[in-house]
Parts: C-alpha cells; sequence; structure tokens
C-alpha cells in the first residue's frame, strides 16, 4: 500500500541528514511502530508518511503512485487519516459534531450519517449525553477516542498517528491500542504509529527503530 523509495529528509544541510535512502514497505491490514529516542527523527516520518511535509531526496508512493504526483492535499484528504497527540478536534464543536464534520470535508461515502457517527462513538464507549458535550468537557481519553473514531468514519485507508498515548493513562492507552488492532484487522486499514512507549510497540504487528539515521526492522509481518 504504502512504500518509501530512497527517502531523504535534512533540515538545513544535506551532510547532516536526518535520515538518507530509506526504503521501507506498508501492507494493508496490519499495524506498525516506528520506535526511537527523541529527537531522532520519529514525528518528520510520520509527516512525510502523512504528506504533511515533503522529503529532500526520493519519493513516497502510495498503491504505486508517488504522492506529490497525486497531490500532497488530495493525498490528506482521500487517502489517510492523522492522529495526533494533541488530538486537533475542533474544540467548538460536540464528538458527534467532530465527526459529521470530518465526514463533509472528506466526502466520505457515510457523509451525513449521523446514526452511522453515533454508532462509531458508542463503538468506543461514549454514551448520548458525552456524544453531544463539547469535546473540551470531554476526559483526555475521551478526547482521542473522539480522535480516532474520526479515523474510522472516513474512507482512507491509511492511518497515521503521532504518539497517541503519550497523555493517556495505562487503562485508556490499552483500549486505544486495542482500537487501532481492529481498525488494521477489522477494516483492513494500515496503521502506523509513532510511539516512545515499548508496551505500544510490541502490541503492533512490526516494529521499525530509527537509530543512528536508519530504520531497521525489530519484528515483522511474518514473525507474527
Amino acid at each position: 500500500m504504502l512504500t518509501t523509495e530512497k527517502l531523504t529528509y535534512w533540515y538545513t544541510s544535506a551532510d547532516q541528514s536526518l535520515f538518507k535512502d530509506v526504503d521501507l514497505e506498508f501492507s494493508a491490514g496490519h499495524s506498525y511502530a516506528i520506535v526511537g529516542r527523541s529527537g531522532s527523527g520519529k514525528t518528520t516520518m510520520v509527516s512525510l508518511l502523512a504528506g504533511l511535509d515533503k522529503p529532500r531526496g526520493g519519493k513516497i508512493k502510495f498503491n504505486g503512485a508517488d504522492i506529490a504526483g497525486i497531490g500532497l492535499s488530495n493525498y490528506r484528504k482521500n487517502d489517510v487519516a492523522i492522529v495526533f497527540q494533541a488530538y486537533n478536534l475542533f474544540t467548538y464543536m460536540s464528538a458527534l459534531e467532530n465527526l459529521m464534520s470530518a465526514m463533509a470535508i472528506t466526502g466520505s461515502k457515510h457523509k451525513g450519517d449521523k446514526a452511522f457517527a453515533k454508532q462509531m462513538l458508542a463503538k468506543l464507549g461514549l454514551s448520548e449525553e458525552q456524544m453531544t458535550k463539547n469535546v473540551q468537557k470531554l476526559s483526555g481519553g475521551q478526547q482521542q477516542r473522539v480522535a480516532i473514531a474520526r479515523t474510522m468514519v472516513c474512507d482512507a485507508p491509511l492511518v497515521v498517528a503521532d504518539e497517541p498515548t503519550g497523555n493517556l493513562d495505562e487503562e485508556n492507552t490499552d483500549a486505544v491500542i486495542n482500537l487501532f488492532q481492529e481498525i488494521a484487522r477489522d477494516l483492513g486499514k494500515c496503521v502506523i504509529i509513532v510511539t516512545h512507549e515499548p508496551d505500544v510497540a510490541n502490541r503492533c504487528d512490526a516494529v521499525i527503530r530509527l537509530a543512528h539515521k536508519q530504520f531497521t526492522w525489530e519484528k515483522t509481518i511474518s514473525e507474527n
């Protein structure tokens, strides 16, 4: 589904690259963790995979097509859903309104289907009352579940998450990882998670470590 070819990135100088000539492949129906020390470039990589930034060299291909050719805005709108550690919800809206807006903006096949949006929020443990509350009145764990529900109501086959459990307690972290596994296995999506938490990484189907400007596989799909 998603591949990188000789992917290279630097901030100010090519001789001080974060990483260089990276070749990776991600498949639908599986979850992947990208791990590494703070400052190693994990968030930069996830920004590139999500089409939020452009590589300095090499290509990122989605279903064989260069995402630069697809157009990054089109790619972000149609092909990838992003879960941020800071949730990035519309803070002036309710949980339900956030989902309805996401479906409208992305042109989801469920656009306008309030019953479907409610079903997804209920699936993630929100009550009818919580669905209609302003999201700022929900707990951190509940807001993160709304952010994940947003990826489930949109049609994007790729889900990219940057430290999605960083603000959550152990119980909510476990619930969120279960949801990501469900998104991958039951909905057939490709899920890529950047995390610093070993327990989160170990729950994923495959683990990639970024160290010394190189990506190496610590666990592969075939090992499961």
